[in-house]
């Protein structure tokens, strides 16, 4: 490989680089992005959120305690399911939910619009190291 051709490939692996980076900019830019952003902080300054998410993540941990040992019951994950209803049923956690999947489905289109050309589909490939 040739000092000309290392030069090159350092410019292109650059622009590509810029590229991405200003695609990231601009996401952060996107409604979907900004609304996710506002609904998340939301989430953190909402005393409510905050002890009902810290319910949750108690009543998850035990539950999965109880399934590692066997233990857990029909009831327990009953519990379990109550408590992220109650959860997802806060006005500003609901917000936050929709805010995040409208985030996801715009992720999803802009990857894509960035795998057609390549003819290649990242999500396919996060399952496992090895396709046919």
């Amino acid at each position: 490989m040739s000092i000309e051709m290392d030069a090159a490939s350092a410019d292109d692996q650059t622009t590509v680089e810029d590229m991405a980076s200003e695609l990231g900019q601009a996401i952060a830019e996107t409604p979907e992005h900004e609304r996710f952003e506002e609904t998340r902080r939301a989430v953190q300054e909402s005393e409510e959120a905050q002890a009902k998410i810290e319910e949750f993540e108690s009543t998850r941990q035990e539950f999965m305690l109880a399934r590692q040992s066997g233990e857990a019951t029909q009831e327990d994950l009953q519990e379990l399911q109550g408590t992220q209803q109650e959860l997802h049923s806060i006005p500003v956690m609901a917000d936050f939910l929709e805010a995040q999947n409208e985030l996801q489905a715009r992720l999803e289109a802009l990857d894509d619009a960035i795998s057609t050309p390549l003819a290649l589909d990242f999500g396919d490939n996060i399952g496992g190291c090895c396709n046919d």
